[in-house]
C-alpha cells in the first residue's frame, strides 16, 4: 500500500526541484512499500550483511525452516545456536540475531512507543543492538516504519544518484550533498527513494 504522504511529497518535491521532478516523471506508478514485521525485518537485515542478495536469501530461507516459520524473538531464543549456525549464519551473525531477540524479549526495544518517538530516538534504540548500525536503522525507518524524512547520507547508492543527477558525476563532499538534501525536507525519504530509482528502476528491499 502506498504511504499516505507519497503523492503530497511528490508534488512538493517536483514544484521546487526540476531535476527531481524529471526523475519522478520517469518512474510513475511506483512507490515505497512497507517490509515485514519489525523483528523479522531487522533479523533479515543482519542475515544479509556483507553477502550477496542471492546468498542472503538462501540463508534466510534456511533460518525460516529452522524456526518452523515462527519468526519471533521467543523462537530464536529457544532454538539451539548450533542449528542456527548450520543454516549458514556466521558465529557473529548468530550472536547478533540472538542479541536482537533478547532486546525484544526484554522490552529494551519499545516498539509500541515508536509512533511517538523521533527518528533519532528510534535509531539510538536500534544501534544499541549488536550488529545494527546507523545505516541499517535508517533503512528500517524508511521501509518498515515508512518515516518520510530519513536521509541516509552514508548510503553509496544515494551518493551516486546525487552525483549523477545533480553534480554531473563529479566527486563532491558529503557536506555539499547534505546541503542539497536539506532542500528536500520534510520528504527526504521520498527524494532518496527516487534517486535510487534513477540508478535502478527495480525497487530495492531492506
Amino acid at each position: 500500500m502506498k504511504p499516505d504522504y507519497w503523492d503530497r511529497a511528490k508534488r512538493s518535491l517536483a514544484r521546487r526541484d526540476p531535476v527531481m521532478a524529471a526523475i519522478i516523471r520517469a518512474h510513475p506508478k511506483v512507490f515505497m512499500v512497507r517490509r515485514g514485521e519489525a523483528f523479522m525485518t531487522l533479523a533479515r537485515a543482519i542475515c544479509g550483511q556483507q553477502i550477496s542478495v542471492k546468498a542472503a536469501q538462501a540463508v534466510w530461507n534456511r533460518v525460516c525452516i529452522c524456526l518452523d516459520q515462527k519468526l519471533t524473538p521467543q523462537a530464536v531464543i529457544a532454538q539451539d545456536r548450533k542449528k542456527l549456525r548450520a543454516c549458514g549464519l556466521s558465529d557473529r551473525k548468530t550472536e547478533y540475531i540472538a542479541d536482537l531477540a533478547q532486546h525484544f524479549a526484554d522490552g529494551k526495544i519499545h516498539e509500541h512507543r515508536w509512533p511517538a518517538m523521533s527518528d533519532e530516538e528510534i535509531i539510538a534504540e536500534l544501534v544499541d543492538v549488536r550488529g545494527i548500525g546507523r545505516w541499517t536503522a535508517e533503512m528500517f525507518l524508511m521501509f518498515n516504519l515508512l518515516r518520510p524524512d530519513v536521509f541516509p547520507l552514508d548510503d553509496l547508492g544515494l551518493q551516486k544518484g546525487m552525483r549523477v543527477s545533480y553534480f554531473r558525476n563529479r566527486t563532491v563532499s558529503l557536506k555539499r550533498m547534505k546541503t542539497l538534501g536539506e532542500t528536500w525536507r520534510p520528504w527526504r525519504s521520498v527524494a532518496t527513494w527516487y534517486l535510487w530509482r534513477s540508478l535502478d528502476p527495480i525497487p530495492v528491499e531492506y
